[in-house]
């Protein structure tokens, strides 16, 4: 069957998209789940040991609180109370810490570090899995057991306001409730006052046992501006004084019923130094939790130093405070300090249920539990506590029995402790089947960096073969076996027969398709040749950089410290890159009179430039040296004076624009910390140096795009290219030359919605164009244009989606290109699949430039709501994956324009596509069986699981732009 090679490189990502989905459902698995209780039963308490004696506690013991108040801060990292800030900003809450009525924690979230898997692990006291992450943006409802399940079914009245995400996670639980959308970012006012509004009214009133307050205002802060903006001081000192009035309400209460109440003060995460979270480091990490009771009396002197606990113990704190059945997926420990008032025996007690609880968890996900150290020392502790009941019973006040039970408690919280940490590391159980069943379709090297436009591929013909049969026969039998076995559990068995056995036919037609390719290929003895029309040819000095380039970024990514510093393995690529093309353009232009030109067969088939200096020179080979293929030894005669000395200087130019970026934005790990020149020009210090860098880049940005657009696009580039800055001096990131102070004018919305006006004009424009050149006049012209303009309202668009300190990475992007364009691929006469591969490896450089890292907390979330006065989910989906990817995004459709217009036939558009899909998917597709055999690798959750992420987007990605390549493709055939 032929296909032309760009629809043949769709397929194959569309495939490879399936594949990654399908490895991702197994590879992100479900964490550890108790089966012996779902939120409709629950069994009876576990009675009291005993030995020789008959235990007279069989119940729960009644509850430690009346009423518990849960005040949570969305991104309180532990130092905004602990720490200096604290004493500054939070001095009611200081003194609660160091001489109040209380018990400090610095509790530690697993991660993902995002609200929704952090708030199931409150409740639930489990660890959610990592793709969590993603269920984060539209939360589902849990149906484990939690605290506030267990809490509603025994009749207790719970009130909440603030995050959404909670009545999503917990629907029907709620007798009142007010949700506040926790995506708007930009709000960190209103936000909060609509939860602090209900309070004076709710305080007041006594219907209720559990009041949960979910303030988002912090976290707000930190993703626009940051940890060190000066508005987190004002926000936590508004946050100080609701605790204040929380808690005084709570004693006035208490004087007239005499019994104890609990307010929590907590957050779900922390924030990174950069305002955001999603991953590992220390600051998002660690979290203030407080809990304050006149239960928890202190004696004058007694100094109590903030513990490092797990978040997940709070699950079980919370349960016993209520008088409440531990939640049966909870991995936490009881926060012993909350009982160590209360009666050695009602000690032991709640100790006693906790480890029961952690015991059984660990007998339904673990088969050989009887040799868990923590389930020994369980069985022991329960021996001791049957002991010392014995003893009590018989009213033995000795001081032996004293010593028994200060052994029994120290042996209870070993216990605890020990399965506590054993159950963390069964965090998940992989779907090994449904990653296996894994059918990606990998291009051939030799196939893409061939000229055909047209490929041969042999789907119809695996059809009638017995490889095809018996491949079928095999894959059907595994599935059987797998799926029928006692032990086996996976996504892909719940799958229909049908359904199951269409997956097992595509994948032995795909198979036998690669395998009848390459065994044509290896039959003509072309594998190692470049070019098929020329078996003798052999590849360049570029093309084995390319190469050993991929490969070596391929396999650096099976250590954890080259993910996390990945941008400097592609600014290495293209500083290397750049001299490799320094070297080609010396040798072109001083020792070309060496060698005796011929025929070039390098060149890409159809591929013709239309600059006016390069149209009537024929096209020729330099043979220089035997191995090299090499371009025109002509073309850059066609240059004189400066021009040919911008040709030798361009690499150059190029390696200074890169160093002068790197300087820009500190990112990865080890060096983020850092200051760089974008955390000097965001101090508030510099407003006014920042505000004349965005400006000229502005207008560099205009210089650069509006040379090749229509007039309507150069008049609309202009009023959004005017309006991005009034944007950004609107939110007070710059100021106007008038403008004196940097209070802020509006919230940005009008001016925002003004540039979308303008970007969507522009794509509309050139997409017009393009539909014009398809349909009615079949220009070439006219399509350059349409496409050029479509490039032009991508600019304008990250123009207003970047920071104001970015707006430079945006600039020296648009330049490169330009000066790679004019004075390298033109002059030099690259073929499409080198020029395809420059693309990738600049626009991987500029994802980095832009400060992004494989940390998700690198992710700017508020630029998801430029523009937006409310939430929308899809709008502000859009506009983060493309502020995070615009350097991607734009150097590959600005390889669809290049090649458009350089060309005079579709073979390129097609061979670019083909190689696109081919530089996208080795990498991920490598990737996935590294990270399968890395699977219990120490760091598998918090720096391969994130690229993973990473990596499928980028695939997704991938097949929008080769569904792009595609249609022009076509397009370019028909023409």
């Amino acid at each position: 069957m032929r296909l032309r090679s760009g629809t043949f490189a769709a397929c194959c990502v569309v495939i490879e998209v399936l594949g990654v989905a399908l490895f991702l459902r197994g590879f992100f698995p479900t964490p550890v789940r108790s089966s012996s209780r779902t939120e409709h039963q629950a069994e009876p308490p576990a009675p009291e040991p005993s030995a020789g004696a008959s235990s007279n506690w069989t119940k729960l013991p009644p509850p430690l609180f009346r009423k518990v108040v849960i005040m949570l801060i969305d991104g309180l990292r532990d130092d905004f109370v602990f720490g200096s800030k604290g004493v500054k900003f939070m001095p009611y809450t200081t003194y609660l810490v160091e001489k109040g009525a209380s018990h400090s924690f610095v509790a530690e979230a697993k991660l993902p570090t995002v609200t929704m898997p952090r708030i199931k692990a409150l409740m639930t006291g489990s660890l959610p899995g990592f793709i969590d992450v993603v269920r984060n943006l539209n939360s589902p409802a849990v149906l484990e057991d939690n605290v506030i399940t267990q809490a509603e079914a025994a009749g207790k009245r719970i009130i909440f306001y603030g995050d959404e995400t909670w009545v999503k996670l917990f629907p029907r639980h709620f007798v009142e409730y007010d949700g506040t959308t926790s995506f708007f970012v930009s709000d960190y006012t209103e936000v909060d006052d609509n939860v602090t509004r209900h309070l004076d009214k709710v305080l007041k009133r006594g219907d209720w046992d559990v009041l949960i307050l979910h303030y988002l205002g912090l976290d707000h802060i930190g993703h626009v501006s940051g940890p060190s903006s000066p508005l987190i001081g004002h926000k936590l000192r508004e946050m100080d004084s609701i605790l204040m009035k929380i808690h005084t309400s709570l004693l006035s209460e208490e004087r007239e019923t005499l019994v104890p109440n609990l307010l929590v003060l907590c957050g779900d995460h922390g924030m990174s130094e950069t305002g955001g979270h999603g991953a590992s480091s220390v600051e998002e990490l660690n979290t203030a939790l407080i809990l304050i009771s006149s239960a928890f009396e202190r004696k004058p002197g007694d100094i109590r130093r903030p513990k490092h606990v797990q978040q997940t113990d709070l699950a079980a704190t919370l349960a016993i405070g209520l008088g409440l059945p531990i939640p049966g997926n909870s991995v936490g420990s009881l926060l012993f300090p909350t009982v160590e008032g209360r009666p050695v025996r009602e000690q032991l007690r709640f100790l006693h249920l906790n480890a029961v609880q952690l015991s059984k968890l660990l007998q339904e996900n673990v088969p050989s539990y009887t040799k868990e150290p923590g389930f020994e020392q369980f069985k022991m502790s329960e021996r001791l506590h049957g002991n010392w009941i014995r003893l009590y019973l018989e009213e033995n006040n000795s001081e032996v029995l004293f010593n028994l039970g200060a052994k029994v408690r120290r042996q209870y919280l070993d216990a605890l402790r020990t399965l506590s940490l054993s159950l963390s590391r069964q965090v998940a159980q992989y779907d090994i089947y449904s990653m296996l069943v894994l059918a990606l379709l990998l291009l051939s090297i030799p196939q893409a960096l061939s000229s055909k436009a047209e490929l041969e591929v042999p789907l119809w013909s695996p059809a009638f073969s017995l490889l095809f049969y018996l491949m079928f026969l095999v894959l059907s039998a595994l599935h059987v076996i797998v799926c029928t076995s006692a032990e086996s559990s996976c996504y892909f068995c719940g799958l229909s027969w049908l359904t199951a056995g269409g997956v097992m036919a595509l994948i032995s037609a795909l198979l036998c398709a690669v395998v009848s390719a390459l065994a044509k290929m290896f039959a003509a003895g072309k594998f190692l040749s470049k070019n098929p029309a020329h078996p003798k040819a052999r590849w360049s000095e570029l093309d084995v950089l390319i190469l050993l380039g991929t490969m070596g970024h391929v396999l650096s990514l099976g250590a954890s410290s080259f993910i996390e510093e990945e941008h400097q393995t592609w600014y290495f690529l293209i500083n290397t890159l750049c001299l490799a093309l320094c070297h080609e353009i010396y040798r072109n232009c001083f020792l070309r009179d060496d060698c005796e030109p011929q025929q070039c067969s390098h060149v890409e088939e159809g591929f013709v430039s239309t600059a006016p200096a390069l149209q009537d020179r024929s096209i020729h080979c330099n043979m220089l040296e035997p191995h090299r293929v090499s371009k025109d030894p002509t073309s850059l005669d066609t240059l004189r004076g400066c021009e040919k000395w911008m040709v030798l200087a361009s690499p150059w130019v190029i390696l200074t624009c890169c160093r002068l970026l790197r300087s820009l934005n500190q990112t990865g790990v080890q060096w983020a910390h850092r200051p760089d020149l974008g955390h000097w020009l965001t101090s508030s210090d510099h407003k006014a140096a920042l505000s004349l860098l965005a400006a000229l880049s502005l207008i560099v940005i205009f210089a650069l795009v509006q040379r090749r657009c229509s007039l309507t696009s150069k008049i609309a580039m202009a009023l959004g290219l005017l309006g991005v800055y009034c944007y950004r001096a609107a939110i007070g990131n710059v100021l106007f030359p008038w403008q004196q102070d940097s209070k802020d004018i509006s919230k940005g919305v009008i001016e925002a919605r003004f540039v979308h006006v303008f970007v969507l004009g522009i794509l509309f424009t050139g997409t017009k164009d393009l539909l014009k050149s398809q349909v009615i006049a079949a220009d070439f012209t006219i399509k350059t244009v349409g496409l050029w303009e479509i490039y032009s309202g991508l600019v304008l668009l990250a123009a207003l989606l970047f920071r104001p300190h970015n707006l430079p990475v945006l600039v020296f992007s648009l330049f490169i290109q330009t000066v790679m364009t004019q004075f390298i691929w033109k002059p030099l006469r690259h073929d499409a699949a080198e020029i395809t591969i420059m693309h990738y490896w600049f626009g991987q450089a500029f994802f980095y430039f832009q400060g992004n890292s494989n940390n998700i907390a690198t992710v700017d979330v508020s630029a998801g709501f430029v523009g937006l006065d409310t939430y929308m989910e899809v709008p502000a989906m859009f506009l983060t994956a493309f502020a995070t990817f615009a350097g991607p995004v734009l150097w590959a459709s600005h390889l669809v324009s290049f090649l458009s217009s350089e060309t005079s036939s579709g073979s390129a558009l097609g061979h670019a596509c083909f190689c696109y899909a081919l530089i996208c998917s080795f990498p991920v597709s490598a990737y996935i069986i590294l990270v399968t055999s890395l699977r219990y690798h120490l760091f598998i959750w918090s720096v391969f699981s994130p690229k993973l992420l990473y990596e499928g987007m980028h695939i997704l990605i991938t097949a929008a732009i080769c569904a792009f390549f595609t249609a022009m493709d076509q397009t370019n055939a028909k023409s």
